[in-house]
């Protein structure tokens, strides 16, 4: 029993730490950019402050964790688990991506192919994730909303700044 105890916070702890170095590997592409390329950018009015992107992704990639943990604890052995956190994965580098798309390569174009698809995979994610846990599928809610947001907000950048 302590044993399992251990490991299922191992497993909440990877999670989390995985989900986590997403969002550090986007921002190594992202914050160079903010005050340069970005800050130059015409935006649509709907634009939220740069202050508020920070404590958006940390919460997103904080869900991100818990909802994958919740998946993983159920175990490795079950395919519909594998199945789910490979999908899980797969959309963790897309989220990454995006921000060398978008930022790194400052092309608000590549951002948007790259941000489509990216939703597209949340949307697998949760629909694999509530085959196994439906608060997992829940917490990712919040996700797909704000990458709604942010994919208006990314094809705006890109009309805007042909």
């Amino acid at each position: 029993m302590k044993s399992s105890k251990k490991i299922n916070m191992l497993k909440l702890v990877t999670s989390l730490v995985v989900s986590q170095c997403a969002g550090l590997i986007g921002s190594a592409f992202t914050t160079p950019a903010i005050p340069t390329w970005y800050a130059a950018l015409q935006k649509p009015p709907f634009t939220p402050p740069n202050w508020l992107f920070a404590p958006a992704w940390i919460t997103l990639y904080l869900l991100m964790g818990i909802a994958a943990f919740l998946v993983w604890r159920v175990g490795l052995d079950d395919r519909r688990v594998r199945v789910a956190l490979m999908i899980f994965l797969i959309q963790l580098v897309l989220n990454a991506l995006w921000s060398v798309a978008f930022f790194g390569l400052q092309s608000p174009l590549y951002g948007f192919i790259v941000i489509i698809l990216l939703w597209l995979t949340i949307l697998l994610t949760i629909l694999s994730f509530a085959r196994i846990s439906s608060a997992a599928a829940w917490l990712l809610v919040p996700y797909i909303l704000w990458v709604s947001f942010a994919s208006a907000l990314n094809i705006s950048i890109w009309v805007l700044n042909p």
